[in-house]
Order: structure tokens, then C-alpha cells, then sequence
């Protein structure tokens, strides 16, 4: 049996290594995760570093007083007064970023959601913060009242700690996800090829009147596509953590903070990494197994890419917390797992279930596509 298996597993890696397409899916798509990660920090740094004369328009539909127009001009803001109906035109031909009412003592700042407008909503905040704090200082000295008794009653320092900061962690999250992406992307091509691909070749029919078992020709496949996704994911995962190196001296947005994985972070990612290599070669190989050609097997392995992919994102994007029912869900515990880990929570249970689980669903694969190779009628089926 043993021989048989690796016999099995020599042609398939055998094959494997020689295929050009294989070759190119493990090897080459890693090289997109570097791109990915140094192109968002790169549009971080634009976002966090936008220049003020691109969102300091601001208009005000009543005359500022003097002061208010020391302030502004102190915090470089472009002050254009007019009537609300002008003001209302010039932000929509782009002429001013935000514009400004006032009922009484009430102002009201007219904003849609576009990015300009969004920083100039905070400058103008900031703006309304001093004028704020002016008005009450004058409204005290006037009433013959300590002014820095009353609005500094208490004093609020910010101390900075050794932490990554968001841009770290949405950076290194999202770097892992695309780590799964790849390997996911790596195994549906070795998958197809040794399944459907044999089918419609006509060599898995030859194959089979050898005198080896299902089971060892199965294993001796499903190996083989597992370590082509091992080595894909390996290596994105090794250039995702250059890529930090690289945007460590790179990017201001990271100046003084500690964004590379920890050594702990990086063990556990290499233990995830060959836990979903594992997971994700059985359920392409038992899906391509299904299919008569391989241009079918694709189409039908096609969405993993997306499974793969979304539910990780949705989950990061809306903080969801690992729980012992999620980190058996598949694709979602992988990336929810990490993202723990990363943040330096580790919760051992979820982790544990994370890898039962997965073997269970394994397991399973396995016996599916073995009782699938004992039937001629789904292998030979026309």
C-alpha cells in the first residue's frame, strides 16, 4: 500500500512540476501580494497626508466676525461668504468643499459623503472646537470668572504606546486573506488537471486497471495538490512579511510603530496556512472530481475563489468575534483565527476546534471521493 501510494504521489508531483500552468499558478500568484499590500499602504499615506488647500474651501452663509476670521485664517482655512443659495450652487460645481448656516446659535454644516468633504468636515469642527472655547473664555472674563479654573478642570494627556495602528492591522489582515485567496487559486488548477483533466485525457481510465487501490491513487492526488498549495501559500505568506519590511521604511503612515508579525503570529499563520492547504486541495479535488471535462471542473471551482475570500473580509470589516461555533465554520474560522492572533488574542479552544474541525471536513472529502473513484458510472459517464 505504502509503495503503491508513493508511487502515486511521485507521478502526480512528477506531473505537476513539469505542467507549466501549475508551475505558474504556485509560484507566480504570490507575487500579487506584495503588489496588494504596498499599493494600499501607498494609498493609506495619499489619504492620511491630503493636502489642505483640497478640502479648505469653506463657505459661510453670514458675516464672520473678526475673530472668527483670525481663527480661520490661523488654520488656514479659505473663507468664501455668500447667501445660502450661492454658497448651495458653488458646492455643487465643486467651488467649495463644505459650506456653513447658522439659525441663532445653532450652525449647521451642509456635507454630502465624498472624501474632500469628510476632511473638511473635521477641519471645520476643529474650527467651530476653537471658536467654541474663545466664546466661553470671553463669557467668563466678563462674568469675572477664572476661565482656566472652569475649562481646565481637568486635564487629559495622550501617551503613546508600542501598538500597531489601524493601517498595521488592516494592512496585515487583509495581507493573510489574500494569502488564502492564492492558495485557494493554486490548488483549483492541480485539482482540475488530476481529476477532470485525467477523465478527459483518457489516462485516469489506464490508471485504474492497474492493481492499486482508490484509495491510494486518491491520497497520492490529494497529496500532491496539497503541497503545491503548502509552497504557494508558504511563499506568499514569506513575501507578505518582506512586503512589511519594506513598507516599514516606505511609508510615513508606520514611522515609530511595530507592524511586523510576531514570532508567534508567524508559526501559527505557517500552521494555518498547511491546515487550510490540507482543507481546500480536498474539496477541489472532490468537486473537480464530479465534472466530465476540464473546462467544467473550472467553472464549478471558480466561486471558491470568492468563498474563500468574502467571508473573512465581511468579517474583519464589521469586527466580528471568534467564538467557539465560528471557528469550526469553514473559510471564515481561517481568517478570524489569524486576525486573533494578530491582535494578540489567543484563545486556544477556538484554535483547537479550528484544526478538529477541519480534519473532520477532510476526512469526510476523502471518503466522498474515494466511494467516487469506486463507481465507474460518475468516473466514465458521458
Amino acid at each position: 500500500m505504502k509503495s503503491n501510494l508513493w508511487n502515486i504521489l511521485k507521478k502526480e508531483l512528477r506531473e505537476l512540476f513539469r505542467d507549466k500552468k501549475s508551475l505558474s499558478m504556485m509560484l507566480i500568484i504570490p507575487i500579487f501580494i506584495p503588489l496588494i499590500m504596498l499599493g494600499m499602504s501607498a494609498l493609506f499615506e495619499a489619504q492620511s497626508e491630503k493636502d489642505i488647500t483640497e478640502y479648505n474651501k469653506i463657505g459661510f452663509a453670514y458675516n464672520l466676525t473678526d475673530e472668527e476670521k483670525s481663527i480661520a485664517k490661523e488654520m488656514d482655512i479659505k473663507v468664501v461668504e455668500g447667501s445660502e443659495k450661492d454658497l448651495k450652487e458653488k458646492y455643487a460645481d465643486g467651488q467649495i468643499n463644505l459650506y456653513v448656516t447658522k439659525k441663532g446659535s445653532e450652525y449647521t454644516l451642509n456635507i454630502d459623503s465624498s472624501d474632500n468633504s469628510v476632511y473638511a468636515k473635521n477641519l471645520v469642527e476643529q474650527y467651530f472646537n476653537t471658536y467654541k472655547n474663545y466664546l466661553q473664555q470671553n463669557y467668563l472674563m466678563q462674568n469675572g470668572i477664572d476661565a482656566n479654573s472652569v475649562l481646565n478642570i481637568i486635564t487629559v494627556q495622550e501617551k503613546s504606546i508600542e501598538k500597531d495602528n489601524y493601517f498595521a492591522d488592516f494592512i496585515k489582515n487583509y495581507a493573510f486573506l489574500f494569502v488564502i485567496m492564492a492558495i485557494t487559486v493554486s490548488a483549483t488548477y492541480p485539482a482540475t488537471d488530476t481529476t477532470a483533466g485525467e477523465k478527459e485525457r483518457g489516462t485516469l481510465e489506464t490508471l485504474l486497471t492497474f492493481p492499486i487501490k482508490s484509495k491510494d491513487i486518491i491520497l497520492g492526488k490529494f497529496l500532491s495538490v496539497t503541497l503545491s498549495s503548502i509552497i504557494t501559500g508558504v511563499i506568499s505568506f514569506i513575501l507578505a512579511i518582506i512586503s512589511l519590511i519594506i513598507a516599514k521604511d516606505a511609508f510615513s503612515i508606520y514611522d515609530g510603530l511595530n507592524i511586523m508579525f510576531s514570532p508567534f503570529t508567524i508559526i501559527m499563520a505557517f500552521i494555518i496556512i498547511i491546515v487550510y492547504s490540507f482543507f481546500i486541495s480536498g474539496l477541489c479535488i472532490s468537486i473537480a472530481s464530479t465534472c466530465k471535462t476540464f473546462k467544467e471542473a473550472q467553472s464549478a471551482l471558480t466561486p471558491l475563489t470568492f468563498v474563500s475570500l468574502f467571508p473573512g473580509m465581511i468579517a474583519f470589516m464589521i469586527s466580528v468575534t471568534t467564538t467557539p461555533l465560528l471557528s469550526i465554520v469553514p473559510f471564515l474560522n481561517y481568517s478570524l483565527i489569524f486576525t486573533d492572533i494578530n491582535a494578540g488574542n489567543i484563545n486556544w479552544l477556538n484554535i483547537i476546534f479550528m484544526i478538529v474541525s477541519s480534519f473532520v471536513y477532510i476526512a469526510i472529502v476523502l471518503y466522498y471521493i474515494i466511494k467516487q473513484y469506486k463507481s465507474e458510472k460518475v468516473l466514465f459517464s458521458k
